[in-house]
């Protein structure tokens, strides 16, 4: 039989002389009420999974109290019944570009449960429209004019589209991408060159026109940071993205990592809409 126990990241605290006080997994603490329920028999329950013993008379005869308190726990999201299943479970992760970065996300995206398979630019396209699964592009470089222009129409098939790049000291990880109308790496390109007065700068470095790549790259640090951080967007898609009140959504989140210390940055990122096409010249304003 499956056995219900606290989310992870919730606690129950026992205030002494007071009733049990639930710490949730955002650190909240809200006060339970546990009616007629022995406290304790509602702590043996939550935390080791199983009814109390039966020798336990005084919980055993407001058994039927204590399975709808449990319930309570699991509506609201405080306990799960287990076994849990991995946040990634159901979900196949295609992973493209440099292995300093595809390497430790590949581990990371299995141990969560997902189904890793390795590809390449040219599978991209028929990648679209396969259920449940996500594209990962990682490059220890910054990305060449068009490299993504194919993956970015894969959030129209409702493939989720992830990806991240170095340029110089910096590696940019761009928002989660699942569904029509989310942010691509054209809307970052545009929004970057739009909120900088070195744009003509920036596109050259962009196109190629810059000298030779010194580094640094990833250390294995740094590479497990970034590594982290996607398996964590992943897990947010996979989850349908539940709201926090304290960071952005990973769909409009771009975050920037450095190198030298590994400090990350965030910054909100919305998309760009279409720009309606100019009306073709009359014959009067063409004279």
């Amino acid at each position: 039989m499956n056995r219900t126990r606290l989310a992870p990241g919730v606690g129950i605290v026992t205030v002494p002389g007071g009733r049990p006080v639930l710490r949730t997994s955002e650190g909240e603490f809200l006060r339970v009420d546990t009616g007629r329920v022995d406290a304790g028999a509602l702590v043996n329950r939550l935390t080791a999974g199983e009814k109390p013993p039966h020798g336990e008379t005084h919980a055993e005869a407001h058994s039927a109290e204590l399975a709808r308190l449990v319930a309570a726990f699991e509506e609201a999201g405080h306990a799960v019944t287990e076994p849990r299943r991995p946040p990634l479970a159901g979900r196949t992760v295609h992973l493209l570009g440099d292995p300093v970065l595809t390497a430790p996300l590949s581990r990371f995206a299995a141990a969560e449960g997902a189904e890793v398979r390795p590809a390449t630019a040219d599978d991209v396209p028929a990648l679209a429209g396969q259920r449940d699964s996500a594209v990962v592009w990682c490059l220890d470089s910054p990305v060449r004019d068009g490299l993504w222009d194919t993956a970015d129409r894969l959030p129209d098939h409702r493939v989720a589209w992830l990806r991240c790049h170095r340029e110089g000291v910096h590696t940019w990880i761009e928002p989660l991408a699942s569904a029509p109308g989310d942010v691509t790496s054209a809307h970052v390109r545009r929004r970057r060159l739009a909120a900088t007065a070195a744009h003509r700068e920036l596109a050259a470095y962009w196109a190629g026109h810059r000298t030779p790549d010194t580094g640094p790259h990833p250390s294995e640090a740094s590479a497990a940071l970034i590594a982290a951080l996607l398996t964590a967007d992943l897990i947010a898609w996979a989850n349908g993205e539940p709201h926090r009140r304290t960071a952005l959504p990973a769909r409009r989140r771009l975050r920037r990592v450095d190198l030298r210390d590994l400090t990350v940055t965030e910054h909100p990122v919305l998309p760009v809409p279409e720009v309606a096409p100019l009306p073709a010249p009359t014959a009067r304003a063409a004279a």
